[in-house]
């Protein structure tokens, strides 16, 4: 599986990584936390959006780690980002 191709373009599935999340984070989309991904190619970046109610945050995943993860090799950093962003939306509600 290939991130990019050679004019830099997002190869993963966007959908197949938004499940990738949910299936490390079952209570992300089952409990009111949305998760969507889109490729930023002016960053060659992985923008992860989670929202929940009125709170929307972002954060990059690259695109090396978002393949590691999807191939069942490594998911270290794409648990840790997801994990902080959860629980900053969870700060924020109870703010």
């Amino acid at each position: 599986m290939r991130t990019r191709s050679r004019k830099g373009e997002a190869m993963i599935d966007k959908a197949v990584l938004c499940e990738k999340i949910r299936a490390l984070y079952p209570d992300v989309g089952a409990c009111g936390i949305d998760v969507d991904a889109e490729w930023d190619g002016a960053q060659q970046a992985w923008v992860v959006h989670l929202s929940r109610g009125g709170y929307r945050l972002k954060t990059f995943l690259e695109p090396k780690d978002a393949e590691q993860c999807l191939m069942g090799r490594q998911c270290v950093s794409l648990g840790i980002e997801i994990a902080q962003l959860r629980a900053n939306i969870e700060r924020m509600k109870e703010a």
